[in-house]
């Protein structure tokens, strides 16, 4: 059995651990409100704004997307890998690390390339694949307009011909304990493919239903991609949260036990000197 001072010190320590960790949860439990009534007042806009462009589409004959829905065979792949630039969050960024690595096998033979959102999938994803860019500073100011400019960026690299495929990897938000990961095509846009007939409805479009269709585009593009890093973001809090309180829990149970067993040791000792003493009395008597 290890002496007094080591359990004392183990103890101490533990005791060290779960402040922290608790302190970890109370932190990403109040960034977690903040983020959570972004991505919920976000959703309603986002998908309103996608039946609308699949409503229009739909009733439209030809291809209306222009470069945007431009089908190439695929020799060239790129991934959007969204994740955190902390750890300390259960297996939130494993979960995307993994499903990259998995689309990226898929595509054997092919020109797979990582466009990293988030320093932890630029470190592990560096190590299997081509990192082209890396925007962890997005999180820093995680704005509309920030993400724009990263959605003008991919959009380029599909319309130039650089990627033929651009596919967007993120833990898709349900509650602080459960994160989904959802893989997205980015560009080319996909095909409209629904059971039910669209109408196109009594109304008069101004400008054209084409230049509506070609302005909405772009706009649904930066559009999902902020919802995706929004979704991430969340997810990334609610994780750290559920992960830091799993570790306060289990600290304080081990600091119990250590409790439990310094008690047991110190008993132990103070039996020892009693009997030492009551040994030496009675061996003075002798």
């Amino acid at each position: 059995m290890a002496n007094l001072k080591e359990i004392r010190n183990r103890i101490t320590s533990v005791s060290s651990t779960m402040q922290i960790t608790s302190a970890m949860k109370m932190v990403s439990a109040a960034k977690l409100k903040k983020a959570q009534d972004a991505i919920t007042a976000m959703r309603p806009y986002a998908e309103k704004l996608t039946e609308l462009l699949q409503s229009l589409s739909a009733t439209m004959d030809g291809e209306v997307g222009g470069s945007f829905t431009a089908q190439r065979e695929v020799n060239k792949v790129l991934i959007v890998a969204v994740t955190s630039n902390r750890g300390l969050c259960g297996a939130f960024n494993s979960n995307v690390i993994k499903q990259a690595k998995l689309i990226s096998d898929s595509y054997a033979g092919k020109q797979v390339d990582v466009f990293a959102i988030g320093k932890k999938g630029n470190d592990a994803l560096g190590k299997t694949n081509k990192v082209v860019v890396n925007k962890s500073e997005v999180f820093d100011n995680l704005t509309f307009d920030a993400v724009a400019e990263i959605a003008n960026e991919l959009t380029d690299k599909f319309t130039s011909g650089e990627y033929d495929k651009i596919e967007i990897v993120y833990n898709q938000f349900k509650n602080a304990a459960t994160q989904i990961v959802q893989t997205e095509q980015f560009l080319p846009l996909a095909p409209v493919k629904s059971d039910i007939p669209v109408t196109a409805g009594d109304y008069l479009f101004e400008p054209s239903k084409e230049e509506i269709v070609l302005t909405l585009i772009p706009k649904s593009l930066k559009t999902q991609l902020y919802k995706a890093i929004r979704d991430s973001f969340a997810s990334e809090h609610g994780a750290r949260m559920t992960a830091m309180h799993k570790a306060t829990d289990n600290a304080t149970e081990l600091r119990d036990q250590l409790k439990l067993t310094y008690n047991k040791a110190r008993q132990a000792a103070i039996t020892n000197e009693i009997l030492e003493i009551v040994g030496g009395a009675e061996a003075l008597k002798g």
